[in-house]
C-alpha cells in the first residue's frame, strides 16, 4: 500500500521509470563512494566518519537494497537557488584551476550526477524537485543551461558534494540500520520516509 501511495505521488511529477533507474544507479555510485572515502559527507551530522562506516559495512547488495530509493541520496546545493544561477551565467567561464582537487570516481560521478540534473531538468523541473530537491529556479537554471557547459562544472562542484538530508543523521541511521537487515518491509518504509521529507522541503 505504501508503494503504490508513493509511486502515485511519484507519477504526479511526471517521473518517468527511466528517471528512477538513473537515480538508483546514480544512489548506487554514491553509496560506493560513501563507503571508501570518509570526507565531509555529513556536516551536520554527528560523524562523517561514522557515517561511512555504516555504508562500508554494507555487502554490495545491501547497499543496492539501500539505493533503490525514488530520491537521490547525493546533493550538491540543487536547493541553493543563488549559487546554480550564478554557476550557469552564460557569461561566466570555468577552468580545472577553479576546481578543488578531488579523485577521479569523485569527478566522475559528479559529472554523471550534473548530467543527470540537466536532463531531469529540461524534462519537467517539478521531476527536478522531487528526485534531487530542486529549488525552482535552479530547476529553470539548468533548463536554460546547454549540455557542453556541463564537463567544466564538474571540477568546481565537486566541493559541494554532500549526503542528502546532512542535517537528518537519524534517516541516515535509519536508512543503512534497515538496509543491513533482513526486514525489506522495514527498508522500503525508511525509505518512503524520504518522500516526507521532500514533501516538508517543499513547504518551507
Amino acid at each position: 500500500m505504501q508503494d503504490a501511495q508513493a509511486m502515485s505521488w511519484v507519477r504526479k511529477f511526471h517521473v518517468s521509470a527511466e528517471m528512477l533507474e538513473s537515480v538508483r544507479e546514480l544512489n548506487h555510485r554514491f553509496l560506493d563512494l560513501l563507503a571508501v572515502q570518509p570526507r565531509d559527507w555529513n556536516s551536520s551530522g554527528p560523524s562523517s566518519i561514522a557515517l561511512s562506516a555504516h555504508v562500508a559495512a554494507l555487502s554490495a547488495a545491501q547497499k543496492a537494497a539501500a539505493a533503490n530509493c525514488p530520491y537521490a541520496l547525493f546533493d550538491l546545493r540543487f536547493d541553493d537557488d543563488g549559487h546554480w544561477q550564478r554557476q550557469l551565467r552564460t557569461t561566466d567561464h570555468w577552468s580545472v584551476a577553479d576546481g578543488t582537487p578531488v579523485d577521479a570516481k569523485t569527478l566522475d560521478f559528479v559529472r554523471l550526477a550534473l548530467f543527470f540534473a540537466w536532463h531531469v531538468a529540461s524534462t519537467t523541473k517539478l521531476a527536478g524537485r522531487l528526485l534531487l530537491g530542486m529549488h525552482e529556479l535552479t530547476a529553470a537554471a539548468f533548463q536554460g543551461a546547454t549540455v557542453d557547459r556541463l564537463p567544466a562544472l564538474a571540477a568546481t562542484e565537486a566541493a559541494n558534494l554532500t549526503a542528502r538530508w546532512n542535517n537528518c543523521p537519524t534517516y541516515w541511521n535509519a536508512l543503512t540500520g534497515a538496509a543491513s537487515g533482513s526486514n525489506s518491509a522495514n527498508l522500503r518504509r525508511i525509505q518512503l520516509y524520504g518522500l516526507q521529507l521532500t514533501a516538508a522541503a517543499r513547504l518551507t
